[in-house]
């Protein structure tokens, strides 16, 4: 018997299919377009979404026969909704968590709730990316389609109500949306009738880790499913990647480290302080009723070493083309072992935590006539790591100090950049055997739902790894932190200037 995992992001669903070690049985990737319209409307098309989980489910079914998927789970995206009819009919586009439509109503929700209870109530402090606001735009905007809406869906729950014809949601997606009230667990009265919004037309809040029903037969067989298969809530991405990477306790977090960069940290009990608000923090349901998550993160991320590829990189695209090579390999090779020069700025896109400065910019300090490409792409990723030092200094000044990351994504495929960390961290820097933590996640959370597992604990021992531990060198570690104080300095000083540029 196998465990099955699906991770949902913005452009792409991933299923894998687990052994009960952990060993990956079979996978499969598909992507689907993001939709990009005028007036800041971002959407996906949810009859695409769904071929590309069929077609993903279809593949890993039809590669691990031997081994029939007995039980699932899903991570997905945050804050993505589709609306749905009461037979189940999409009434619209999937409405993207970076859709802007609605724009900033940060002033509508002080004067209403006011910012920090906003925050004290759902745990999540104020952002234009948060469904409510895009759920009040429709009563607003279209309240022919509102009024036809039986529920509004994230990208989890469709899954779900597609395989099973059920309508709930898990904690930390509900948390997501702005309106559920993480204390007692249930949609906020006092929020909804503030946006106008029917909690009627919301799913059902339910535990992650809970069995909430089974494939439908009908279903199962057009997928390659055997009967029976149990349904098992999930969670958001970054909360399954946690959990994935093994981070079940205080003092570790997982440091996502994509085309965005995400650290997230786990902790026991709700923490609600102003400390979090002001830095924008989030507290987000994880695993078992008393654990939470918080995510910390950049939106440039790995992003900036695309940026390089795209724009710099012309000979190592032709050599790593030529040579069957990665073309990241070449860029990264041959960078110098000593702290760079230069201070980076790494706000290419909109900032993320802890500013949310949706008008910043990048920035380039200490250049000379001397600077060269080697050193150039050493503080590409020094910069990247600083803001996540910030991030980190944040989280400590908040109660949530870091004594371990573990790193996930397509930059835990670089030693030296694992490495990077380390020296810069200060902290001990760590790989594991697993590349895709969020589907794994799901399979660990279907495996203890359904007694494969006894507890969390057991789960992770048996399918969590060490590849290799990185160990911060004490030197660089020491320039990092004094050149750390300077970038501290940077954001504050080049604020008023990035934001005329625009």
């Amino acid at each position: 018997m196998s465990l099955l995992g699906i991770d949902l992001g913005t452009t792409g669903v991933k299923a894998v299919c687990f052994g009960l070690s952990g060993k990956v049985l079979a996978e499969a990737y598909q992507e689907y377009p993001l939709l990009q319209f005028k007036g800041g409307r971002v959407e996906l098309d949810p009859f695409f979404v769904w071929k590309a989980v069929s077609s993903v489910i279809r593949s890993v079914n039809a590669a691990a026969k031997k081994d029939p998927v007995e039980a699932l789970s899903v991570s997905s995206m945050g804050e993505s909704f589709v609306p749905i009819g009461k037979n189940g009919e999409f009434l619209s586009n999937i409405i993207a968590n970076v859709d802007t439509r609605a724009g900033d109503q940060r002033d509508w929700w002080e004067k209403k709730v006011g910012l920090f209870e906003l925050f004290r109530i759902t745990g999540q402090p104020y952002h234009t990316i948060f469904s409510i606001n895009k759920i009040k735009w429709l009563k607003e905007n279209k309240p022919l389609l509102y009024k036809n809406t039986y529920k509004f869906l994230c990208m989890e729950d469709l899954v779900l109500f597609k395989l099973g014809g059920i309508t709930v949601t898990d904690y930390s997606l509900a948390g997501r949306m702005m309106a559920f009230d993480i204390k007692r667990k249930i949609w906020s009265k006092k929020i909804l009738d503030a946006a106008g919004i029917d909690a009627a037309k919301l799913p059902e809040p339910v535990p992650s880790g809970r069995i909430v029903g089974e494939v439908r037969t009908k279903v199962a067989a057009l997928l390659g499913f055997k009967a029976g298969v149990k349904l098992v809530t999930g969670s958001i991405d970054q909360s399954a990647a946690a959990l994935g990477a093994g981070i079940i306790k205080e003092g570790v977090a997982v440091d996502s480290l994509g085309t965005a960069e995400c650290i997230t940290p786990v902790f026991k009990g709700l923490k609600l302080e102003r400390s979090m608000f002001e830095s924008n923090y989030c507290c987000t349901a994880h695993s078992e009723p008393d654990l939470y998550v918080t995510f910390a993160f950049n939106f440039t991320g790995g992003a900036i070493l695309k940026w390089y590829r795209n724009y710099f990189a012309e000979l190592e695209k032709g050599l790593a083309k030529e040579k069957g090579k990665d073309v990241y390999d070449l860029i990264t090779g041959g960078l110098p072992e000593e702290p760079t020069g230069l201070l980076v700025l790494p706000h290419f896109t909109v900032t993320g935590t802890p500013y949310y400065d949706n008008n910043s910019k990048g920035a380039i300090l200490g250049l000379t006539l001397s600077t060269g490409k080697s050193e150039l792409v050493k503080a590409l990723m020094e910069g990247v790591t600083y803001e996540m030092m910030l991030n980190l200094n944040c989280l400590k000044k908040a109660g949530l100090k870091v004594k371990e990351v573990r790193v996930m994504g397509g930059g835990a495929r670089s030693p030296y950049w694992l490495q990077l960390k380390a020296d810069m961290y200060g902290i001990k820097t760590v790989a594991l055997n697993v590349s895709e933590a969020g589907c794994l996640g799901g399979a660990i959370r279907a495996g203890t739902a359904t007694g494969r597992y006894r507890n969390f604990e057991e789960a992770v021992a048996e399918t969590v790894k060490v590849k290799k531990e990185y160990y911060p060198d004490k030197k660089k570690n020491n320039i990092y932190l004094e050149k750390f104080e300077v970038y501290k300095k940077v954001y504050p000083a080049l604020k008023d200037i990035l934001h005329k540029l625009n």
